[in-house]
């Protein structure tokens, strides 16, 4: 799981990370069709083990909105109540794969980097 009590300096580390990527991981979990907030949140927790609570969320949607990036639109539910949906724009669809993109190349470098921490190996001294 994601979220972190942060009372160190490695816990904030990991905040700030998972904060970076958020505004990605969100645009990705509307690539394939549009969805409410909770459904948005319920995603990232399956998918990715993102932990975000509703006052993380709706501040990034808001903004991505103003970018525009998203669409959104009020659809009545079966329950009752009505639901906001969020949709990607051919902007935020562009977006997302700049992101995407710079994503993959940014994780391979690091991950080439970190390659011996992560096998243990010896580095040279």
């Amino acid at each position: 799981m994601y979220l972190a009590k942060r009372d160190n300096g490695e816990d904030r580390w990991e905040a700030q990370l998972r904060k970076g990527a958020l505004e990605m991981a969100i645009l990705a979990t509307l690539w394939q069709s549009k969805a409410y907030g909770l459904e948005i949140i319920r995603t990232l927790e399956e998918r990715s083990q993102l932990v975000l609570a509703e006052g993380t969320i709706y501040p990034i949607l808001s903004r991505l909105k103003e970018d525009a990036f998203l669409t959104s639109e009020w659809v009545e539910a079966d329950a009752g109540h009505p639901r906001k949906y969020y949709a990607l724009t051919k902007a935020g669809r562009e977006r997302l794969q700049k992101m995407a993109e710079a994503w993959v190349d940014f994780s391979r470098n690091l991950s080439r980097l970190v390659a011996p921490v992560l096998s243990k190996k010896e580095l040279p001294q």
